[in-house]
């Protein structure tokens, strides 16, 4: 499986690039320029989260400071992607995570890839929907019949999420599918 992450850049209605980032902020700096009125919106693809880049000067220097804009101040390792967040645990937590060999960090890190390569269909689904959801609201809350679609997609029910959706445009519409593609049952038959 490739980790990669891949983001996508839109400008009103249309889809200006989808990839890894690089690409993404190569297509965008080439698409809009200077001009701070022309900025897209670009979402990551694995939160479905919108990102802010700074995207002054050139394209090299774009490309030299290609990290999303932090959310939040504080440690961590920004070049490598390794936002510093607080976790709130109780004091038996905190004591068994001690005892762990490697580091607390390591340790966390380590259960969270047991829990991602033990997740159900349900939680992947469940965890897609939300991604999509995410993306969805940003780009199509205003469109019609976006409630209803919403619920679809909550739902897993892709005959009625396509329907709702079919008169979107079809940049909007491609990529909120793309990131709702595991949100349906495989038993759906369509699709």
């Amino acid at each position: 499986m490739d980790d990669t992450p891949t983001y996508a850049a839109f400008r009103g209605d249309r889809l200006l690039a989808h990839g890894p980032l690089r690409d993404v902020l190569s297509a965008v700096k080439k698409g809009v320029g200077d001009d701070p009125g022309a900025m897209p919106l670009i979402f990551e693809d694995a939160s479905g989260e919108e990102v802010d880049f700074d995207l002054r000067g050139s394209l090299p220097d774009v490309l030299e400071r290609e990290a999303p804009l932090p959310r939040r101040t504080g440690r961590g390792r920004p070049r490598l992607g390794v936002v510093s967040r607080e976790v709130s645990l109780l004091p038996g937590h905190w004591q068994w995570l001690e005892q762990q060999p490697g580091s607390i960090s390591n340790t966390l890190r380590r259960l969270v890839q047991q829990a991602r390569a033990n997740e159900t269909a349900r939680d992947r689904a469940r965890r897609a929907a939300a991604v999509a959801g995410r993306a969805m609201t940003a780009l199509a809350g205003d469109r019609e019949h976006f409630e209803e679609a919403y619920r679809a997609l909550d739902a897993g029910d892709r005959r009625r999420f396509e329907a709702l959706t079919a008169a979107w445009p079809g940049d909007i519409r491609g990529y909120v599918e793309h990131l709702a593609r595991d949100a349906f049952p495989a038993d759906a038959g369509v699709g």
